[in-house]
């Protein structure tokens, strides 16, 4: 695989809201096609996880939810919604506090870890759950894409999260398709494998930003990879 020297990022935008139940895939394309671009061989597509768990109906609506003992013992300390604490107790194979009010850094039962599992709020009365596999969500959508345009493209799905010994929030990947996970570089006699996804997200995040930005998908154009399938999965010390 050669070496990355520049490449160019841009957002699909204006894009639509996303309801439940949409075609994803058409959004996209819809919204590449609104503002004039055409998609090329060797773009990745990194997309928010959000608009994902959206299409796919990832909803819990929070008056479900029976807050446990240890649930409502987190909510006091942390100030964080009971049933919230619950979905993220649910959610995930072991949790700790970054300080004593938190945040909560949680392993997903999928095998990240993450800041609350992943779970976003949904207004006051809801929250999103993450897809339920985010590796076969890439690989759908990458499917859809190239079959509509003809084009090669990787897929990268993208999560902002809070890392445990800082503060701020940074964005990295859950889920790929079309592209290696994992890179190896190698210069002076020394190699080093890094998390390529996640640095893809990384940038992408740049132009995607955190809250209210309403550009949930970025194409990044120029960079070198190698194709893969393995999906983020792959380099996770805990597979689920």
């Amino acid at each position: 695989m050669t070496a990355t020297s520049g490449f160019s990022a841009f957002a699909l935008e204006p894009f639509p809201d996303v309801e439940m139940g949409d075609d994803l895939a058409g959004a996209i394309l819809g919204a590449a096609d609104a503002s004039g671009a055409e998609l090329r061989d060797g773009d990745i597509m990194v997309v928010a996880s959000k608009v994902v768990s959206i299409a796919e109906k990832r909803y819990v609506d929070l008056a479900t939810v029976t807050p446990s003992p240890e649930a409502v013992e987190i909510s006091a300390r942390t100030g964080k919604p009971a049933p919230m604490v619950q979905l993220i107790l649910d959610s995930s194979t072991s949790h700790f506090l970054a300080t004593e009010k938190g945040p909560i850094i949680a392993r997903h039962t999928l095998g990240y870890q993450l800041t609350s599992a992943g779970i976003d709020r949904a207004g006051t009365d809801g929250a999103w759950l993450l897809p339920a596999d985010p590796d076969a969500s890439a690989r759908a959508l990458r499917d859809a894409l190239n079959a509509a345009t003809g084009a090669r493209v990787a897929v990268v799905i993208a999560d902002s999260d809070g890392r445990a010994d800082r503060r701020g929030a940074t964005v990295i990947s859950i889920g790929a398709a079309g592209i290696a996970p994992l890179r190896t570089t190698e210069h002076g006699g020394k190699r080093q494998e890094e998390t390529f996804a996640d640095l893809i997200a990384a940038a992408a995040g740049i132009i995607l930003g955190q809250r209210g930005r309403g550009a949930p998908v970025a194409v990044l154009r120029g960079i070198a990879y190698a194709p893969s399938d393995e999906g983020v999965a792959a380099m996770l010390h805990h597979r689920p």
